[in-house]
């Protein structure tokens, strides 16, 4: 959708009488999305780029590459090591936590393409939780709920060395900060296989995690799944005590 979307704006853009009009509307509007896909197909000949899927959210647009990588970059690019430094830091936290943690999590890689610097993670193949309808949110949220308190439980309690120079804020545990829409679920199984988007990761309070399971979307909020989650991760808890 957002490919078919920008494409026909770029098209409108040509429109445009005055060449740096045009090039200012691309770079601010659109973030030079059209500049960024030719150098990354440039980059990577291998891949035969047959299936595209464009993706945007948050800082970032992304392109999602015969079913098997996603790469992403930031939507506006002006400092290119301050871009490397964020995606080294998420490469980190992903590379402590995915040994840790019950779900895939993206293994990042840094992929240079000619001005532009993306990462690249292989793609987990299932759908985002808050695509799915209310009605089934609800018919599978004690599920859905009770693996996501787990997940929570092993990030927030675990102790990995030499990550202490990311722990930039007051809190108690590790979080993933933006759980919300970034939940992978098996449509065959209806069960959680993955989680995404770990750049706003890092060191914080449990309750500031808790918080974010439902934050960002107002469909989630109308189920059962925040009180299901705290009292999934009450009783581990409890359990460990």
């Amino acid at each position: 959708m957002w490919q078919t979307f920008f494409r026909f704006c770029d098209f409108l853009c040509n429109f445009i009488p005055n060449r740096t009009t045009r090039e200012r509307v691309r770079r601010e509007k659109f973030y030079d999305w059209a500049k960024k896909y030719r150098a990354l197909r440039d980059a990577c000949p291998r891949l035969q780029f047959r299936h595209v899927k464009m993706i945007k959210g948050g800082w970032n647009i992304g392109f999602i590459v015969d079913h098997k990588y996603v790469f992403k970059i930031r939507k506006f690019f002006s400092d290119e090591q301050n871009q490397i430094e964020k995606i080294m830091r998420e490469k980190r936290m992903t590379d402590t936590f995915a040994p840790i943690v019950p779900f895939k999590i993206p293994n990042i890689d840094i992929i240079t393409a000619g001005d532009y610097t993306f990462y690249r993670y292989n793609f987990i193949s299932g759908k985002n939780m808050n695509t799915f309808s209310l009605r089934t949110i609800r018919k599978y949220e004690n599920q859905w709920g009770k693996q996501i308190a787990t997940f929570i439980y092993k990030m927030h309690n675990a102790r990995p060395r030499g990550m202490n120079d990311l722990k930039t804020q007051d809190g108690d545990g590790w979080n993933h900060h933006d759980i919300c829409n970034n939940v992978i679920i098996d449509p065959r199984k209806m069960r959680v296989v993955g989680l995404i988007d770990w750049e706003y990761a890092g060191w914080g309070p449990l309750e500031t995690e808790f918080i974010n399971c439902i934050r960002f979307s107002k469909k989630i909020r109308q189920t059962n799944l925040d009180k299901i989650i705290r009292a999934e991760y009450a009783k581990l808890k409890a359990k460990k005590n």
